[in-house]
């Protein structure tokens, strides 16, 4: 991924005419990009790690795998958050881990932690580089250096039971590589975050990553049959059988901790033979409410689609801003709804017309397969275009939620509020793109002109909004984990009973504290 942006500079987005026009008229922003500094302008707090400990970690995983240069810090200094890409185009001293280490093994991971402990060392493990909530921040705390451990050689897949439907997979393999070596062998795990083309199978089980097809195939850590952790304490291999009820489920201790207690090395997963058959179909809604209202119909009454999405008025009106027009005019009025099936083609024909059959009982108006297609071609995309608007001058962030459907509308209307109160003028949009029997979630993307002090102008936002989600019953985080900036609201999330339990685990398993520290555990 590209240092100071989201991913794949040749990827890169240049704001179009009608998405130059729409800041202008809503924000005041001319859309005329600003340069920030190029790597090589780019100032880094000197390494503290002592060379006796460089060469000591280079005595575990070798002098080829271990690097204290800035060209390998830089990349490592963090996420790909909107403060996290602000600090990257600052001019002034930005903070990095002090090396980058690559172990091989779990062996060599055991040995390394151990090292660290031992040294006071911290120790950041390092997926993909996808965080949005500052889970890769390399706080030192009160240890003397931090490392970033990158987990890229666990790179393998492991092993392929077929007649079970599960695989083993490296934590270091990224969304792309695990579905190339599954394809291969004729199945897909069919996990599809927006993060997909760069995160990776260790940084979905240590996030509970939700992927665009949960609808279909539920969320990462649905599919998760097993985990391989190290410890500082020691090594555990969890999930011994598809069920268990063999006291509470310890991989559950692990799936979403961060990197806090411990460093996944291999997960296994259920996967499924890959589809033989996709349809597609979009749909518009004249208002949200009654979209919600069809989405809720069709997830309780299990239709099957493997994609189902709800934009909501204003999100529709920037896709149709972004999206070619057909014929001149837009396809779309309302709000646009996605749904996407996949499996053997009397399953796709089966749940391809019960949905329809739920949607325009609903109220829902069929636009054809081209909108959903055309989602699904650019649904990877969304980060590239925030990052031209930083470069213009509008602050662009995202955060998410998720509350049962009778709080929706209201959980709804009272983020927008804060986030609008927060940021005058602030255009706020509108998802759902995770459905459950019982509830949804919220996914809010925020666009505003870039104040003097952006980070202090969006800490301020994202704290209103927090607070929002905490008091109007929804979950602080539904994908994109804790990290540093939704700790805060953890304790309301699981009460000061949930932390004491949480700080007890971390305690047995990293008594030196040096895994990741400030993130999760409050």
């Amino acid at each position: 991924m590209k240092w100071d942006a989201w991913g794949d500079p040749a990827l890169a987005k240049e704001l179009s005419a009608d998405i130059k026009a729409l800041l202008t008229a809503a924000l005041g922003v001319t859309g005329d990009a600003t340069p920030g500094p190029s790597a090589d302008e780019v100032v880094l707090s000197p390494s503290r790690l002592a060379e006796a400990d460089l060469k000591a970690l280079a005595a575990v995983v070798g002098e080829a795998h271990v690097s204290a240069a800035d060209a390998d810090r830089l990349p490592r200094a963090g996420g790909k958050s909107t403060p996290d890409l602000l600090r990257r185009r600052s001019r002034g001293p930005q903070d990095a881990p002090d090396a980058v280490v690559l172990p091989g093994s779990e062996d060599e991971i055991t040995a390394l932690l151990a090292l660290c402990a031992e040294h006071r060392i911290a120790v950041v493990p390092f997926g993909g580089g996808t965080s949005v909530v500052g889970g890769l921040d390399p706080e030192r705390g009160a240890f003397t250096a931090v490392i970033s451990l990158d987990l890229r050689r666990f790179d393998q897949l492991l092993d392929l039971d077929e007649t079970s439907g599960e695989a083993v997979l490296g934590a270091g393999l990224t969304g792309p590589a695990a579905e190339a070596l599954l394809s291969a062998r004729g199945f897909e795990l069919g996990h599809y975050p927006q993060s997909f083309r760069f995160a990776t199978i260790g940084g979905f089980a240590a996030t509970r990553s939700s992927g665009q097809d949960s609808a279909g195939y539920g969320r990462f850590d649905e599919m998760v049959r097993g985990l391989r952790v190290v410890t500082p304490a020691g090594v555990l291999d969890l999930g011994r059988a598809p069920a268990s009820a063999a006291g509470p489920d310890l991989r559950e201790l692990f799936l979403g901790s961060e990197g806090t207690l411990g460093v996944i090395t291999a997960v296994r997963v259920r996967v499924h033979a890959a589809p033989a058959v996709k349809a597609y179909e979009a749909w518009s809604f004249p208002d949200f409410a009654t979209g919600a209202t069809a989405l809720r119909a069709v997830e309780q009454q299990g239709t099957g689609p493997t994609v189902i999405r709800l934009s909501d008025e204003a999100e529709t009106m920037v896709n149709l801003a972004m999206t070619e027009k057909i014929g001149g005019e837009p396809a779309v009025t309302g709000c646009l709804a996605v749904t996407v099936f996949e499996g053997t083609a009397d399953q796709v024909a089966t749940r391809h017309q019960l949905t329809r059959d739920v949607l325009l009982a609903a109220g829902g108006t069929s636009l054809g397969e081209a909108p959903a297609r055309a989602w699904e071609h650019g649904r990877f995309n969304a980060p590239y275009l925030r990052d031209s608007l930083l470069a213009a001058g509008a602050l662009c962030e995202t955060l998410e939620t998720a509350t049962d459907w009778r709080r929706l509308a209201d959980l709804r209307f009272a983020v927008t509020s804060a986030l609008t109160s927060a940021l005058p003028g602030a255009l706020v949009l509108c998802h759902i793109s995770h459905v459950y029997p019982t509830g949804a979630s919220l996914y809010f993307t925020v666009v505003a002109a870039l104040g003097e002090d952006p980070l202090t102008q969006w800490a301020a936002a994202k704290r209103a909004a927090g607070d929002a989600i905490v008091a109007g019953g929804g979950t602080i985080t539904h994908h994109h984990a804790v990290g540093a900036d939704h700790r805060p609201w953890m304790a309301d999330e699981i009460g000061e009973l949930g932390v004491r339990i949480l700080r007890a685990v971390k305690a047995e398993l990293d008594p030196a504290g040096i895994l990741n520290p400030g993130k999760l555990i409050p």
